[in-house]
């Protein structure tokens, strides 16, 4: 049995197809294929049925399955502390968060860090997926909402307001229902928002004109008068081709939370971000004390 081929195995089982698995690790796709039949042959067994809907674990792929997760937690637990144990400003970090977030608040801090730092490599992830810190998938994540894991030191670093904005000109919808008004708004996976909420509870009448996940997308929209949108403030205030609309009420604003993996504390690189990060942010408000 290699043992690299238990990596393939783990990766098609938690993806649940081969051409995502092989995407998930920089494989390609005919390379999963043959190291999957090559450890089928080495453990005597088949580990997956083939299905029209993707690889669905037999009996026996479960039980391999449980030592392969074993295997994977004992190998990123050692990365993690030899990771933690570099004391030099030179390496690379993962950094996650949202889309908006990253451009319009971290952007600033990242290149300020890179500037001082130049032997650092900064990769930021901004996507919709909550990345695992126990997984290295990420080094440092910002949130919306605290972290469950108990092996994150986390923080919350600022709260953020966010407003009803419309195109200049915009003015508060005649009727109070929002009958005739037209709104920007979540696309439906995100349909859980406390801003989606607050619009359904204070224009229940408004007809949705423009759906997207994307927080530039969407003040680009309510700029060309698409419709109202709840924008957060750092992106609304900033751009001149948008205005509040005031309904008597603000929209609820949203938390961001720090994190990073408890095994990293000692990693100097990590440190050094997080030092800058907070600092930039407690320059308008003081952030509560380290967790965990």
């Amino acid at each position: 049995m290699e043992w690299s081929d238990l990596r393939i195995f783990l990766a098609i089982a938690r993806a649940g197809t081969l051409g995502a698995a092989a995407r998930r690790i920089g494989q390609t796709q005919p390379t999963m294929g043959r190291r999957l039949r090559a450890l089928e042959a080495a453990v005597g067994h088949t580990l997956f049925q083939r299905t029209s809907d993707g690889f669905v674990l037999t009996d026996e792929g479960a039980a391999v399955l449980r030592h392969a997760e074993r295997m994977d937690e004992e190998s990123l637990a050692l990365e993690r502390a030899l990771a933690g144990q570099g004391g030099q400003l030179e390496g690379s970090l993962r950094v996650s968060s949202s889309d908006w977030f990253g451009l319009h608040m971290l952007t600033p801090i990242l290149h300020e860090f890179t500037r001082l730092h130049p032997g650092v490599t900064v990769e930021l992830l901004t996507e919709a997926r909550l990345l695992s810190l126990s997984r290295r998938e990420a080094d440092l994540v910002f949130r919306i909402r605290p972290f469950d894991e108990p092996e994150v030191v986390q923080r919350k670093l600022t709260r953020i307001d966010y407003a009803l904005y419309g195109a200049a000109g915009s003015r508060r919808p005649k009727a109070g229902d929002g009958t005739g008004c037209a709104l920007v708004t979540m696309d439906a996976a995100f349909g859980g928002m406390p801003d989606v909420a607050w619009l359904r509870r204070m224009l229940p009448n408004a007809r949705t004109a423009f759906r997207s996940n994307n927080r530039d997308v969407q003040a680009a929209m309510a700029a060309s008068g698409a419709g109202l949108a709840v924008l957060p403030r750092p992106i609304g205030d900033a751009s001149d081709r948008l205005r509040i609309v005031d309904l008597g009420e603000p929209p609820p604003g949203r938390d961001v939370w720090i994190g990073y993996h408890q095994d990293l504390r000692r990693l100097a690189r990590l440190r050094a971000l997080v030092d800058l990060t907070i600092e930039r942010f407690s320059q308008s408000q003081t952030p509560a004390p380290l967790q965990g």
